[in-house]
């Protein structure tokens, strides 16, 4: 067998990641085989071994790739102090709606996540992007806290509901978009949506409790603020 070229290596990878996203958009993830994505693909199941061990390997992959943009930029804006670190936050989450807009990977991969993925089934991506997820909220939170810092926010800021509050905000207006994306254009409108939450932010930004968390409140919280 004649060895691939790095070049041609990486070409065969990215055509296996783009059959994955076409195979799981239209079976959902848990009903497409390995062999459905080669298919797709053109190829044999053995050019799949060569680049990934397993589906869930295809999986993360698949959205490692749609995911770097984000993961630069944010590793951008956090790499060096911040003159104004509610500006880089807003920054952070204009980019992040405009990206998923603008990009139609993001789109197909957010849209395979949010409806055609069963958390429930043999996959342990969830477990392993938990753990990259909580990493990039700390970064965010560490932005947060930031602006705390030079009293852009009141000092008692919860920076851990902020942080929160922000992420389930874009990601939330994203998972609705997605839900008929005709309805309005989000890239015209990204701005002034995230305007709204910083407005909010900034005038009534959550406080730290000085009770104990409640009875069956999400015990993470706590380990997050520490």
């Amino acid at each position: 067998m004649v060895r691939k070229t790095k070049e041609e290596a990486q070409e065969t990878y990215n055509t296996l990641l783009d059959a994955a996203e076409k195979v799981f958009a239209e079976r959902g993830v848990t009903s497409t085989t390995l062999n459905d994505v080669a298919t797709a693909a053109g190829m044999t199941r053995g050019a799949i071994y060569w680049h990934f061990k397993d589906k869930n390997a295809l999986f993360q992959a698949m959205c490692d790739r749609a995911f770097l943009p984000m993961e630069a930029l944010l590793n951008e804006i956090v790499s060096a102090p911040l003159k104004d670190p509610l500006a880089g936050l807003k920054e952070l989450n204009v980019h992040f709606l405009n990206l998923v807009t603008g990009n139609p990977r993001q789109q197909n991969v957010f849209d395979i996540i949010f409806h055609r993925c069963e958390k429930n089934s043999e996959l342990i991506f969830f477990s392993a992007e938990s753990e990259k997820r909580d990493e990039c909220l700390a970064k965010v939170q560490a932005m947060i806290q930031q602006a705390v810092d030079q009293g852009q926010l009141h000092p008692d800021t919860d920076t851990w509901i902020a942080m929160q509050a922000s992420h389930a905000y874009v990601i939330g207006i994203v998972h609705e978009w997605l839900e008929d994306s005709s309805a309005y254009c989000l890239m015209q409108h990204a701005e002034d949506m995230v305007d709204i939450f910083m407005a909010g932010l900034v005038a009534r930004p959550p406080l730290k409790k000085s009770k104990p968390a409640e009875q069956g409140c999400n015990m993470r919280q706590a380990s997050g603020q520490n």
